[in-house]
């Protein structure tokens, strides 16, 4: 009796053995079926929208026969698109020698276009093997293009020339050439730079942007006030906006001349001789910190009284004086001085025209040596003027 349970235990547990082995036989992976497997490192990423996806995918044959399967992307979500890509040809169908590998690329292009949220799709090696991924967009996409600015509005006077830093944004999925032009008024000149040059459109690829200088040069009779400048970026399919602001301050003009207008005048050598001079503001807004200077004739010194002018306000004039001082040895004939008014916002020159006469002394002294001359030669007459 108990030779024959051990026959029935032995046997059992043989039998168990047998069903254990069909069991692991038979098994599969979940994503695998004939000994063939789809891998890859990276089965679920987040994105943003308008991006680029490339998977590198291992099919492995885990048989003992060489295993030809057709490739495919299912359940792809609408306006995405995928690629299947291998040694440099676009893949439909692929052969994987027994108990080796093949690496195949997965491309695929996120719209912009599209809602925030998780996305899923398979790549599938017919009904060998299939592969699930997911892609969770990050943020609601637009397809759209964008023209913005951190600084929009800009202050200076009128002969100031407005800068601003603008960005091109292409949100869509293709490349755009864009025209660009500015609403600007009459006599005003508008120019935009990019990647260092002068230019009037521009190529922007899908999803980047493009930095573009805006110059904007108000006209030459422009007067104080606020000025709107629009701006625009476009193509027959898109197009964006952006409006620009210039602040005129005024005008900044200044004439030096003097009272009566005449700019000459008389000296002695060595001598000194003061001017009046008349500062005027003909601009629109207040001239500060004007300060005088001077290219005189060689020896020749000029001072100013006073020697700074802190503020004049717009349409106002203002007298300075300025003493000129003549060297020792300068001969008769014409100078020229020029001075010059500099303010911190314009400036302003005249040339004065300076006539030195020669010195009454040095006329006297040749008036007497011509008489000694004379004497001289009276002497001479009487002493031998009779021989």
């Amino acid at each position: 009796m108990t030779r024959f349970l051990r026959i029935i235990t032995h046997a059992g547990l043989a039998l168990m053995l047998c069903i254990g082995f069909l069991i692991a036989s038979t098994g599969s992976p979940v994503h695998a079926a004939g000994g063939l497997t789809l891998y890859t490192t990276y089965t679920s990423i987040s994105v943003p929208p308008g991006e680029s996806l490339n998977y590198s995918v291992e099919l492995k044959n885990n048989s003992g026969s060489v295993i030809t399967a057709p490739i495919s992307v299912t359940d792809l979500p609408e306006g995405w698109t995928a690629k299947i890509s291998g040694g440099g040809w676009d893949l439909n169908e692929i052969s994987v020698m027994p108990d080796s590998s093949q690496t195949i690329s997965l491309d695929v292009t996120v719209p912009m276009q599209i809602d925030k949220g998780t996305y899923r799709f398979t790549l599938s090696a017919g009904s060998l093997a299939s592969l699930p991924l997911s892609v969770n967009i990050t943020e609601k996409g637009t397809y759209q293009t964008e023209l913005t600015t951190d600084q929009a509005n800009l202050e200076g006077h009128s002969d100031a020339t407005f800068t601003y830093s603008v960005n091109l944004s292409n949100r869509t999925a293709e490349k755009q050439t864009y025209a660009l032009t500015a609403q600007a008024e009459k006599g005003w000149d508008v120019t935009f730079t990019a990647d260092s040059k002068q230019v009037s459109s521009v190529e922007v690829d899908p999803g980047a942007d493009k930095s573009i200088t805006v110059d904007v040069k108000p006209a030459e009779n422009v007067t104080q006030g606020t000025f709107k400048i629009p701006i625009r970026a476009s193509n027959q399919t898109t197009n964006s906006e952006l409006e620009l602001e210039a602040v005129i301050t005024g005008k900044y003009s200044m004439e030096l001349t003097t009272p009566s207008g005449l700019l000459s005048t008389d000296i002695k050598a060595g001598g000194d001789k003061t001017v009046e001079l008349l500062v005027k503001n003909t601009g629109t807004a207040d001239l500060t910190n004007i300060n005088f200077t001077s290219t005189a004739p060689t020896n020749w010194e000029v001072s100013f009284n006073p020697k700074t002018v802190d503020k004049l306000a717009a349409g106002k004039s203002t007298t300075v004086e300025a003493k000129l001082t003549a060297s020792d040895k300068a001969i008769a004939g014409d100078y020229v001085t020029d001075i010059t008014a500099q303010a911190a916002e314009s400036s302003s020159n005249a040339s004065f025209r300076v006539a030195v006469k020669g010195s009454v002394l040095w006329g006297w002294i040749g008036v007497l040596i011509i008489l000694v001359i004379l004497g001289g030669i009276y002497v001479l007459i009487r002493k031998y003027g009779r021989r």
